[in-house]
């Protein structure tokens, strides 16, 4: 049965590069109904950031990854790590030390995790007891000499590497703590990992885990390097091409099934050819044999348009409660009760929920500025307050507050007034928000709500409103 796993460290926020690795890593795992492991790799306490682990497992179940196994006992299981696990690799390290496959090592500080004995600054025993290592000692692997490692990888085919391009390298630190390939490659084995998809950055790494593998006589397992993330200018997603954080698009309002499904896609596609897929969906379709190996460009406009598809079906309910977290209450004046209006108003006009608030500016006067002159300028216009007039005894009649009748009722005042088209709309549209262009009228009054529409149209074609 296919075993996956997703091995971060706690150093900082969840990249969308290692999101997407997780997201596959599951569908893989969920596709072949096999089993999907959470390993937090802490081991390098220099670089881990207090709170790390916690914001990254938040954003895990956010996106709606669950892990299937763990060290706690009767569950929800937390994640293995690594920090909890040094006696396994000192027991590991000290079989290799045995069998001669590893040795003791002591360099300057410098020098401790480079290639020491190739720079000739280091005191290193071939045999010396593992009992009782040299003080400050390090433990360093002994790279076979004349060997060629093959790795099948299954996203890139054969890939090739010389052992005479190999150094010795640290298998244990000098304060005990394992490096990464090390641990990597005993906990991959011991947890009886199936599948290491991973991004393309670690494919260099895998030579030293699969001598590692052979030295301890285990089964490699099915490595599959999955191409990098890029910025649209094809280098390296970083901070100046926007959001480059899970909990950044969290906050900036992506569905969490948007996010899911576009990540997907990054060097995968379904079949089909289609782009909008549910999870039950992905899981069905997601096999390795459709990843590409060219390096995937993270297009941000492409996922505001999914996201807008996303919340074309999102239940009104669901939008309305989503939404109401990201208006500005003190700025734009809805209430919750007012938020379903709200929401259907804005669900064709937005494809992340911080953009609320920079729609709804199109549908309210500000206090100052351009657009409220602007407004003052029509409700001075005699023949405009007429017209506002005639509108406002119509709407104020209404025994309900529905778009069709509102819509009905603007035009049955035009014509009360003997106006239509744009002398009847001009004058209504900007009275209720000081623009000439912007929203349909009667999406404007449903979201400011009866009250204000009535106070912001005159009672009658005189001065005064």
């Amino acid at each position: 049965m296919i075993r996956t796993r997703f091995a971060p460290s706690p150093t900082g926020h969840l990249h969308v590069g290692g999101a997407r690795t997780a997201i596959l890593n599951w569908l893989l795992a969920r596709h072949h109904g096999g089993t999907f492991v959470l390993r937090i790799e802490d081991t390098d306490r220099e670089r881990n950031v207090p709170g790390a682990e916690e914001a990254l497992l938040d954003d895990l179940r956010w996106l709606g990854l669950d892990w299937d196994e763990g060290p706690d006992v009767g569950g929800p299981y937390g994640p293995y790590r690594q920090s909890e696990r040094t006696a396994i690799y000192r027991e590991h390290a000290d079989r290799l030390l045995r069998e001669g496959k590893a040795y003791w090592c002591v360099c300057p500080p410098s020098d401790a995790e480079g290639p020491g004995r190739e720079r000739g600054r280091c005191e290193c025993a071939g045999t010396f007891s593992p009992v009782e290592p040299p003080e400050g000692a390090a433990v360093r692997f002994r790279v076979p000499e004349g060997e060629v490692v093959a790795v099948d990888d299954a996203v890139r085919g054969r890939v090739t590497f010389e052992s005479a391009h190999l150094q010795d390298f640290v298998l244990l630190r000098s304060d005990g703590a394992p490096t990464y390939n090390f641990a990597a490659a005993v906990d991959d084995a011991g947890m009886r990992i199936t599948h290491v998809v991973r991004g393309a950055d670690h494919l260099n790494n895998t030579p030293k885990q699969v001598l590692l593998y052979r030295a301890f006589g285990w089964e490699p397992p099915v490595f599959a390097h999955v191409p990098l993330i890029l910025g649209p200018d094809r280098q390296k997603l970083s901070k100046r091409h926007g959001a480059t954080s899970v909990a950044e698009h969290r906050r900036q309002g992506y569905l969490p099934d948007a996010l899911f499904n576009y990540l997907s896609l990054l060097s995968w596609s379904s079949p089909s050819g289609e782009e909008v897929l549910p999870r039950e969906r992905l899981v069905s379709e997601v096999t390795l044999d459709r990843v590409g190996a060219s390096d995937a460009v993270f297009d941000r406009d492409k996922l505001r348009w999914l996201s807008s598809r996303y919340l074309l079906e999102m239940p009104a309910p669901e939008l309305a409660r989503a939404l109401g977290g990201f208006v500005d209450r003190a700025r734009y004046p809805v209430s919750d009760d007012e938020l379903p209006e709200v929401a259907a108003a804005l669900r064709e006009r937005i494809s992340v929920f911080s953009d609320a608030d920079a729609q709804l500016d199109h549908f309210f006067v500000p206090a100052a500025g351009e657009r409220h002159e602007a407004r003052e300028r029509v409700l001075s216009d005699p023949g405009a307050r007429r017209v506002l007039a005639a509108v406002r005894a119509r709407l104020e009649a209404l025994p309900g507050w529905e778009e069709a009748a509102v819509g009905a009722a603007i035009r049955q005042g035009g014509a009360d007034a003997g106006a239509k088209g744009r002398a009847l709309f001009l004058p209504v549209r900007l009275a209720l928000t000081g623009e000439e262009h912007g929203p349909d009228l009667p999406k404007v009054a449903l979201v400011q709500g009866r009250g204000r529409v009535l106070d912001a149209l005159p009672s009658d074609g005189g001065e005064g409103a």
